[in-house]
């Protein structure tokens, strides 16, 4: 299809033929017929539960994060540091009991040499700044872009990334501070590229070229788990885009938490401008992941809109009106969008019904599931929010019975995903096997 052709599709067909796309099934060696049989009907499932249709069952989305690490008796740094290690591990998990989706080990395992060579500040892990057997990785919030850096940042993001903030996030970049931007080119390149005689920009671009290497072993090894997962019929449904609230673009990664609270009172036009920009480059970035990957979903860890982070009227000004722009951009594209909300959402869920049926996926996590679908049940698909304290400590028993309670909540009507409130780290096998007895035994339309 041209581009041309298909700019001229409403967001309906576009998302058809998206779906259409997303439900054929890959050209790998699929261990059996029934095995890809299996690998479309578990998408079916999603892709119908997604557009709030009624699925044969409830789909089951389990992010298991790192766990088979700790079944196997290995830490995070083990693998992060031992790419080998993990589709040993992965590949035996997968086979221990019935899973709908499988979680790409790229959410739970970074690559801790691409890091180290890059010297990455945003992160702390295991053997970096983390004791070598800590459970997991943690950002490192500071005030990467100054209060009175918003006018550059509008100007030209990209120059503002390179220049500016990535230098202060990777050591590696360093030397880009004082080169001229690119935009100093006019027609003669000239003596712009003195810029990379000097031994300290040679030594980052040897750097950059090393760290590249590395980062396509590792993605070699995770792509090995993704498709031995697709031989064996399972697909891992959230390929696709991933993209953040512009709020959480600014407030995470660029001005941190203490800044932008500051911003909301001291610059709240340059921030609105800021955001409005972002947007922009957001739609473009998710639509373009989606179209190379052949994704159908573009997902959004949501992070700041939580209500006991801002008051509701600041969520109403600063955060949701750029939010909106960019999920109204992606489903004119006609991709569905996954909002993972973070924290409480109690506050907000009479504000953000307001896109076509079957378009966007809540998956809650401290919100009450029974209000979530008074709210929104008619027009949103929900996902969410069995404890990770019940399934890490409570009994076999207790996390069905649990489990049944949200099906029943939220499911009846199809447009209900079975999951959990947020990355389940520890937890034992029957437990894990609970989630998915209780969606065919209770799930089954």
């Amino acid at each position: 299809m041209t581009e041309k052709n298909w700019n001229q599709l409403t967001h309906e067909e576009k998302r058809a033929e998206r779906v259409k796309r997303w439900l054929e099934p890959p050209d790998i060696p699929f261990v059996s017929p029934q095995a890809k049989k299996d690998y479309v009907a578990r998408l079916k499932r999603f892709a119908d539960a997604y557009r709030m249709k009624k699925p044969d069952r409830v789909p089951v989305d389990v992010p298991f994060g790192d766990l088979p690490l700790k079944w196997k008796g290995y830490t995070l740094k083990d693998a992060m540091y031992n790419y080998d290690l993990i589709p040993q591990v992965w590949n035996e998990f997968m086979t221990k009991f019935e899973m709908d989706t499988f979680p790409a080990p790229a959410m739970s395992v970074l690559p801790g040499r691409v890091y180290d060579m890059v010297g990455c500040h945003l992160y702390k892990y295991p053997g970096n700044g983390l004791p070598d057997n800590a459970l997991g990785f943690q950002f490192a919030e500071g005030e990467y872009m100054m209060g009175d850096e918003y006018d550059a940042l509008i100007k030209d993001p990209s120059d503002f990334w390179v220049r500016t903030y990535l230098p202060r996030v990777f050591t590696s970049f360093g030397p880009y501070r004082n080169i001229s931007p690119f935009t100093s080119i006019v027609e003669l390149p000239g003596g712009y590229f003195a810029n990379y005689a000097v031994p300290e920009m040679q030594k980052t671009l040897k750097t950059f070229m090393e760290a590249g290497e590395e980062f396509l072993k590792y993605s070699a090894v995770v792509g090995s788990c993704v498709e031995e997962a697709a031989k064996l019929g399972i697909p891992t449904p959230k390929t696709g885009g991933l993209a953040k609230a512009p709020f959480d673009t600014i407030g995470d990664t660029l001005r941190g938490t203490q800044g932008i609270m500051k911003d909301i009172y001291r610059h709240p036009d340059k921030l609105h401008i800021a955001m409005d920009r972002l947007a922009d480059i957001q739609i473009e970035q998710a639509v373009n992941a989606c179209n190379a990957s052949g994704g159908l979903l573009v997902t959004f860890p949501l992070h700041k809109g939580a209500d006991s982070f801002m008051s509701r009227k600041q969520f109403e000004v600063f955060y949701w009106p750029s939010l909106r722009k960019v999920i109204n951009g992606l489903i004119d594209e006609g991709l569905i969008v996954f909002l993972f909300a973070e924290g409480s959402y109690m506050e907000r869920l009479d504000m953000v019904n307001e896109f076509p049926k079957g378009t966007v996926v809540w998956r809650f996590d401290k919100t009450d599931m029974a209000a979530a679908y008074k709210a929104l049940g008619d027009t949103c698909c929900l996902s969410g929010n069995v404890p990770a304290s019940i399934l890490s400590t409570g009994t076999p028993e207790a996390v069905k019975e649990n489990c049944r309670v949200l099906i029943e909540t939220c499911g009846r009507n199809g447009g209900y995903v079975l999951n959990t409130g947020c990355q389940v780290d520890m937890a034992p096998p029957e437990n894990m096997n609970a989630m998915m007895e209780a969606a065919l035994q209770y799930g089954v339309y």
